[in-house]
């Protein structure tokens, strides 16, 4: 099993937005799927609970619980847990990124964002754990050029040393509108935004699981139970 937290010390980054999305491509690949939810909204949790067909299990739970949800997950053949960590929240962010086989760090392209990161970044460097930076909702190209705000964020962010995934997320209203019906914009048809989701799970899946020797098996459901005792703890 690979467990992969995603974190932003920055409210509104679209940190759930992420989660979501690539826990979605993962199931939606043949992976068991489980989200392990430590914000306190449950984002994660609502765009799960009204998506009609299967999905990834869900659980919430804390920072401090997540060494049991982890080892839950390892005994029910669970593949691939995303962990969607609260905004600012320091005990459970390192919580998440000692468990974590990869990290993904979310941020937009703006100076607020890229300020906030650095403490997350020195984080991760103490753990010595590895982590990626995602861009979420950079602007949409303008024929074929990338806007000067954005142009500016990737540059600062060479002098974090950190992996930048070449697949920016761009600010489409279409994210929210297929979350809002628990879907992703892959299951939503053929658009920019499904590429960039494709694209964005085609580099995390090998930064975190490199390739696959086969197909993954079909979903196979992991009862809420086997997660009770520890959500509830």
């Amino acid at each position: 099993m690979r467990t992969i937290a995603v974190i932003a010390r920055k409210g509104g980054s679209g940190k759930t937005t992420v989660a979501t999305h690539l826990s979605l491509a993962a199931h939606l690949r043949g992976y068991r799927t489980l989200v392990a939810d430590t914000d306190p909204q449950r984002s994660s949790g609502e765009v799960l609970h009204v998506r009609r067909e299967s999905g990834p299990q869900y659980v919430d739970t804390t920072g401090r619980d997540l060494y049991g949800v982890q080892a839950q997950a390892v005994r029910a053949g669970v593949e691939a847990m995303f962990i969607d960590t609260a905004a600012g929240a320091e005990e459970d962010l390192a919580s998440a990124i000692v468990l974590a086989d990869l990290s993904l760090l979310v941020l937009r392209p703006t100076f607020l964002d890229m300020a906030a990161s650095v403490h997350t970044v020195d984080v991760v460097r103490r753990l010595r754990k590895p982590a990626i930076i995602i861009v979420n909702q950079a602007p949409v190209m303008r024929e074929g050029a990338e806007a000067p705000a954005v142009k500016r964020a990737l540059q600062a962010l060479q002098i974090m040393r950190l992996p930048v995934a070449p697949a920016l997320l761009r600010s489409r209203a279409v994210y929210q509108t297929a979350l809002e019906h628990g879907h992703s914009v892959e299951e939503l048809g053929e658009s920019a935004a499904a590429r960039e989701v494709g694209e964005l799970w085609d580099f995390v899946e090998r930064f975190a699981f490199g390739k696959r020797a086969e197909p993954a098996p079909a979903p196979r459901a992991v009862t809420g139970d086997l997660f009770a005792t520890v959500a509830g703890a």
